[in-house]
This record gives C-alpha cells, structure tokens and sequence, in this order.
C-alpha cells in the first residue's frame, strides 16, 4: 500500500509542478489529494511527515526561520532529527528508510507558506551524534529500480551531481520568491500580476562582486521588461526613475514598443511596499553608468 501511495504523490506533484512550477503553496500540499478513497496529505505541522495512511513517512520539509538549521556541505544535504531523542519513533522511521532505499519528497521554504519541491530523495546516513541524517538527490526516472554493486557508484556520482544542482535551484528561487513577495507579485515597470511571467532580476548581476542574492539587489520585471532592462534598452536611475534609451524612443514599431518600453521613459518606478526593501541606490548607479555606457 505504502509503494502506491507514495508513487500516487509523485505521480500527483509531476502534475502540480507542471503546472505551477517547481515552488508550490503549503496550503495545495495540505489539501493534497485523494488516493483509492483516502485523502493523503504531503506536508504537515512536522518536519518529518507520515500520513495516517502510511506506514513509512512521505517527506521531510525545511521551514523559512524554523528551529532547526538544515545544512549542505555543497553536494548532500543535512536534515536534522526531530527533537533530540535518536528514538523518537519519528526519527527511527526515517532512519528505517535508509536500509530499506525507500524515496521520499523534499520541501525547502522559499519564503513564508512556499516550498521548492524535490522527489525522489533517499536517506543515505544517519548521525546520531550530531542529530542528523544525510541525504541525496536522486534521478525520479530511476525509482524503483535495483542497483547491483557495479552500479553503487555511478549512483552515488548522479546523486552527488544532482544534489549540487538542487542546492543551487533552491538559492535561485529563494531569491525570485523573496523578490516577487516584496513587490506584491507585479513588475515594478508595468503592473502584470500574472507570476508566471514574472522574474527576478538582478540589479548587479550575481557574477559580480555586489551581485549578493537579496532583495535591494532585485527588481520584480515581467520577462519583456527583464530581457530589456538587461540589454540596456532601459534604465533605472539612483532616483528609481526609468529612462529609455534615446535611440529606441525614435524607432518606430508595432504597439508593444509604444506601450510596453517607450511610454516608460522618465515614469517612477513601483518600489516595494516596505522601504528596507526598495532598491539599493549604490547599486542602481552602478548599474545606470553601465546603461549610459551602452547608449
């Protein structure tokens, strides 16, 4: 029963993710699903969460500020034990999972009620003494298949690789999820809502000394916006005022030159709601030479 259900959970978040995105809301994952007249929830008051229905548990989750402080070492993750007790019927469950290769799901707080999804993930150590379990990323095409000894360790180089790359997808939508929350959803050039076609653009580009991944460092742009604030067709001044670039004000084009770029120049732009996170005006300077430089 255990094995549907939980292949029942990925086959469910395959099709939420599709269609939302890899970050998806609490309340959808507390709602969860029906499986064979069983309602099974994929996230619960507790880090580690089995469902009433389940004898092994479903996932873990990471909570934004929570008290306990997951770490990575840059290619495994570092989940911590539910309270202090290495028996806690919890933490022996889980602990259960590792002899037995049993997947589980992996939430990581973006921000507050937002998770980064990630599935399958295996516990592959347990620390009883530092009161952690490690654990691995692993490839969800391969789930369920059995690895003989030749196998282990190209295994154990796919779930090194794919561990890195998800510690670093969960760095970048950390970033866009706090960036967008600060500017309520909407781009601070043109007011589109729909998240979708939103990103978070970084003033100071990441590659460089004061790219640091934090919302004075961010601006909420719709992807036309984006693509053009980084090609240098528009700028924002250190007095949040938005300039176009003089020759594409004299081009003539079709309607979403006019209304979408060109009916920007010398408008305000939309600052976040709490001034700790309007733009830096250092960074925007920096930013606006590099714009004039490109003119």
């Amino acid at each position: 029963m255990d094995e549907l259900i939980r292949l029942a959970a990925f086959n469910w978040l395959e099709k939420q993710t599709s269609m939302h995105g890899d970050v998806l809301s609490r309340g959808l994952l507390e709602n969860g699903f029906i499986h064979e007249s069983q309602k099974v929830t994929l996230i619960g008051a507790k880090g580690i969460w089995r469902p009433k229905c389940m004898e092994y548990p479903l996932s873990i989750t990471t909570v934004v500020n929570g008290p306990y402080q997951d770490l990575s070492d840059g290619s495994v993750l570092k989940y911590k034990y539910r309270g202090n007790n290495p028996h806690h019927s919890y933490n022996v469950g889980l602990r259960s999972m590792i002899s037995l290769q049993i997947p589980l799901i992996y939430f990581f707080g973006m921000v507050t009620g937002r998770y980064l999804v990630t599935w399958p993930v295996y516990i592959i150590a347990d620390n009883p003494y530092k009161l952690e379990f490690t654990v691995a990323v692993d490839d969800a095409k391969l789930i369920g298949e059995q690895t003989n000894k030749a196998a282990e360790e190209v295994a154990n180089y796919r779930r090194t690789y794919l561990t890195s790359t998800i510690l670093t997808r969960i760095h970048q939508r950390s970033f866009r999820e706090r960036v967008l929350r600060a500017y309520r959803s909407q781009c601070a050039l043109c007011k589109l809502r729909h998240v979708e076609l939103l990103d978070a653009a970084h003033i100071i580009s990441d590659r460089e000394e004061a790219g640091d991944p934090i919302i004075s460092n961010g601006l909420a742009l719709c992807k036309i916006h984006h693509a053009a604030f980084d090609k240098n067709f528009i700028g924002i001044n250190p007095d949040y005022q938005i300039i176009v670039r003089e020759d594409i004000l004299h081009e003539t084009d079709g309607p979403m030159l006019r209304h979408g770029i060109q009916l920007l120049n010398k408008s305000s732009l939309i600052l976040p709601a709490h001034k700790k996170d309007w733009p830096d005006r250092e960074r925007l300077g920096i930013r606006y030479q590099q714009f004039l430089n490109a003119s």
